[in-house]
């Protein structure tokens, strides 16, 4: 005799909830990758519109030159204190390490090529980029969110003003000319912190710093480093920016949103930085 009428449907049930789970296991993940997937076309797109917007007030000429000043104070002027301690810490910290680890094993001279290639290749311009997101990114975002959620931006439409070319464009302007600035004095201030604890602490006279430095050094390394600055100068106040327009949800979004920024400021300085080595210095 085949199997009874209830002993089929407990199968079935039994199949039909097994199916379920493996679907649900499976739906999952996928319904994550479809999320993270829209989530970051959503965010390109976006940043795509605001650059194409930001050349547009470029051209034609409505982008004010006394905005364009008073965010190179605000972002550049007002940072360099910041910067120099971090350089002057980087320049330390490498010299001390580098003198620790290579004294003799090789001439100590090659600190100084140790130390200028590191901080002018890598620490000068990712730690400067890294402090810039925390100063500079984070309040550009707060400032945007704010204005986007007490509705400051909607009252700039409904007068007429593009608030592109009042918010906008000053500041992604003035971080691409200020940040290959700050990496500049990074990179000096970097180097020469670096040469006096290795006179401090290994007894290294500045000659043989300086001809170590010189032993090893190809001018493309500062037009690469000031290339990495240029581009992170790009990338903070855009991002920035975009993440400021998306605020929502009151005080409580503003928080949101900066933290978030922050993180994806940080992130995409790290990730553009991994990117330059293949790139620049095969």
């Amino acid at each position: 005799m085949g199997p009874s009428v209830p002993g089929q449907l407990s199968a079935y049930v039994a199949y039909s909830k097994s199916a379920s789970v493996s679907s649900g296991i499976l739906r999952r993940p996928l319904s994550a990758v479809g999320r993270t997937a829209q989530s970051t076309a959503e965010h390109a797109g976006e940043i795509a519109l605001l650059l194409s917007a930001t050349v547009r007030s470029v051209v034609r000429l409505q982008v004010s030159l006394r905005s364009v000043l008073q965010q190179i104070y605000i972002m550049g002027v007002q940072s360099i204190p910041i910067v120099v301690v971090t350089a002057v810490l980087a320049g330390i910290v490498t010299s001390q390490q580098g003198g620790y680890q290579f004294q003799g094993a090789v001439p100590l001279y090659i600190l100084g090529s140790i130390v200028v290639a590191s901080v002018v290749l890598e620490l000068g311009p990712v730690l400067t980029a890294i402090v810039l997101v925390g100063r500079v990114g984070a309040r550009i975002t707060a400032e945007l969110g704010t204005m986007k959620v007490s509705e400051q931006l909607d009252a700039f439409h409904a007068l007429g003003r593009d608030p592109i070319a009042i918010l906008a464009a000053p500041r992604i302007i003035a971080g691409v000319i200020v940040v290959p600035v700050l990496v500049g004095i990074a990179n000096l201030v970097g180097v020469l912190a670096g040469m006096v604890a290795a006179r401090m602490t290994l007894d290294l006279g500045y000659e043989s710093f300086l001809y170590g430095a010189r032993l090893f050094w190809h001018n493309w390394d500062l037009f690469y480093s000031l290339t990495k600055a240029v581009t992170f100068g790009l990338a903070i106040p855009v991002i920035s920016i975009h993440m400021g327009l998306r605020t929502r949800g009151g005080a409580a979004g503003v928080g949101r949103t900066t933290t978030a920024s922050v993180m994806f400021m940080t992130l995409t300085v790290l990730i553009l930085d991994a990117l330059f080595p293949p790139l620049l210095l095969q």
